[in-house]
């Protein structure tokens, strides 16, 4: 890896194009290195991983939405949805859009966390409906994603957006362009322009993640997804974009970041580099915020210990920086605390998720977030008297590069009525690659397998799963089903076949 130093330039400096970063990303893009067998593995992972949650919020509200929007563009030869036959056909940027969303929808898939946040696995839908739609083969598609998993790890290492208040997709809009360029073979300048003009469109607030939290939260990454696929498109009719995006004058880095004299330092393959970021990244074992996965172990854990929950007095969870003030008490938001709350803001509560899951042994993709779980008495309560403080070693831990020491978890404190303490910590979740039980391709299937279940047939479910353990080898054809259908009368709760149903038509 080199690591590229980036910061803004006034215009009359002209900053030659080979060392602006969007060229050097795209140089990366068009680099043809194999992809290493131990990335296959995990790209095939991550798909099932996918389909997986995409499974299990089918006929959610947003992915019905998302659905209703994307079939009313039809087109050959087009990409697939989540759910439908495999013979209606989308436009590619409307199947990035509806396949976006039903990934998003439970925050259940895959993550990085570094000097920013991001969910690789939303490099995945547009990625894919471009191979669809554009015939390309199961190689092909390989070389797209990982690439993708590649520049969006590598963004996130180097550039914070977050303490701008910037929403990280403005790192997914240009890994998703550089992808789709690798995996079309596009030479490196069309791809050095897509990547800018999906930066440029893709740059929106953290407001989607504050606050009272819409179903936007959902959308944002797949409206990254589809402006990745409108930037490729336009720039290969000849068009061109806002250049240099990050380094310019008026640019992101000055305008948006931290100003015109920041620096930044973007870590990068070599010319000749196998792109290996994908393997940095990690899944998730419950449907919640990343940064709760740790403690929702810890309160498994910390349970038969406790007892008694009603004698307890507080909670204190010591955690990094990013912890309490993105999902802890310093946030201060008050609808973290409500138990009218939206299951996107509570999905971002972790004083609402720890308590549950302590009274509860465990997560559950949807009735952890029932309206009427969170609205019982008893876990009101013990809800309240849970708070968050960082910890500055927590937080040291989670910024460190040492894989050996980063951290996502913290240090739980109880205190008893009449004083007496309970203490345990966790740094990693269970099912992180330096976990107590890391996730292999068995626990990917296991997963996709539970939460298919009376959603997706048996045959169906099998199909799909034999498809990805012969990525490699996939035609194009292959691909062009690479996605599982969905038989509406075998779905388990009529409402829900009603609004799928709908979303179809």
């Amino acid at each position: 890896m080199k690591s590229h130093s980036v910061r803004s330039y006034k215009s009359s400096e002209q900053l030659a194009r080979n060392d602006q970063l969007a060229w050097k990303i795209a140089e990366v893009a068009s680099d043809p290195v194999a992809v290493e067998p131990a990335v296959i593995e995990m790209i095939g992972n991550r798909i099932i991983d996918n389909a997986a949650v995409a499974a299990a919020s089918i006929a959610r509200r947003p992915v019905a939405s998302a659905r209703a929007q994307a079939v009313a563009h039809p087109l050959a030869p087009g990409a697939t949805i989540f759910g439908l036959p495999h013979r209606q056909r989308v436009s590619p940027e409307w199947a990035a859009w509806a396949n976006g969303v039903a990934v998003r929808e439970l925050d259940f898939h895959d993550t990085f966390l570094a000097a920013d946040y991001s969910h690789p696995g939303d490099n995945i839908p547009p990625i894919l409906a471009v191979a669809q739609h554009c015939g390309l083969d199961g190689a092909a598609l390989l070389r797209g994603l990982a690439t993708g998993y590649e520049v969006q790890v590598d963004l996130v290492k180097g550039i914070c957006l977050h303490e701008h208040k910037i929403d990280h997709i403005a790192h997914l809009g240009p890994s998703a362009a550089a992808g789709i360029g690798t995996a079309l073979g596009l030479p490196t300048e069309t791809i050095y322009q897509a990547v800018q003009q999906a930066l440029h469109v893709t740059t929106t607030t953290r407001q989607s993640r504050k606050g009272e939290i819409s179903s936007w939260k959902a959308y944002a990454p797949a409206f990254a997804g589809k402006m990745a696929i409108e930037a490729v498109d336009r720039v290969m009719r000849g068009e061109g974009a806002p250049s240099p995006a990050w380094e310019g004058e008026d640019g992101f880095i000055a305008y948006l970041l931290s100003g015109p004299n920041a620096e930044y330092t973007v870590p990068l393959p070599e010319r000749g580099e196998p792109k290996r970021a994908i393997l940095d990244t990690y899944t998730k074992e419950h449907s919640a915020e990343y940064q709760s996965q740790a403690l929702i172990d810890l309160a498994r854990r910390m349970g038969p210990k406790i007892g008694d929950l009603s004698k307890i007095e507080s909670i204190v969870i010591h955690t990094s920086h990013h912890t309490h003030y993105v999902i802890g008490t310093g946030a201060n938001d008050p609808q973290k605390m409500d138990p009218t709350a939206s299951r996107e803001t509570l999905d971002h509560s972790i004083m609402y998720i720890f308590a549950v899951a302590l009274e509860d042994g465990g997560w559950h993709h949807q009735h952890s977030y029932a309206p009427d779980r969170a609205r019982r008495t008893d876990t009101i309560a013990l809800w309240h008297k849970i708070s968050t403080v960082e910890d500055p070693a927590w937080t040291a831990r989670y910024h460190t590069h040492d894989p050996r020491q980063k951290a996502f978890g913290g240090r739980v404190v109880v205190t008893l009525k009449g004083g007496s303490t309970i203490s345990d910590e966790l740094a990693l979740a269970d099912a992180h690659p330096l976990g107590a039980r890391p996730f292999v391709r068995a626990n990917y299937v296991r997963k996709f397998e539970q939460l298919a279940e009376g959603v997706v047939h048996a045959a169906e479910q099998k199909r799909f799963l034999d498809l990805v353990e012969r990525l490699p080898e996939l035609s194009a054809q292959d691909i062009a089903n690479l996605n599982f259908f969905v038989d509406p009368d075998r779905l388990n709760d009529n409402t829900a076949r009603g609004i799928f149903d709908w979303s179809a038509k």
